[in-house]
């Protein structure tokens, strides 16, 4: 049973030019397309959007 086909681990990176990154998992039948997600950034102290990069 191969673990990371259906479920891999993206890194998801701060719009906000700081490149702070959070690390997840996303299902690739329900998410095919890159990740989107507003996320706190600590760097900043306030919350942007996060971006899936490959």
């Amino acid at each position: 049973m191969a673990r990371n086909d259906v479920r891999p681990v993206v890194r998801l990176k701060s719009t906000a030019g700081t490149g702070y990154t959070y690390v997840t998992r996303k299902n690739r039948r329900n998410d095919p397309d890159r990740l989107v997600l507003r996320k706190y950034d600590p760097t900043i102290r306030r919350h942007v959007d996060f971006r899936e990069e490959r």
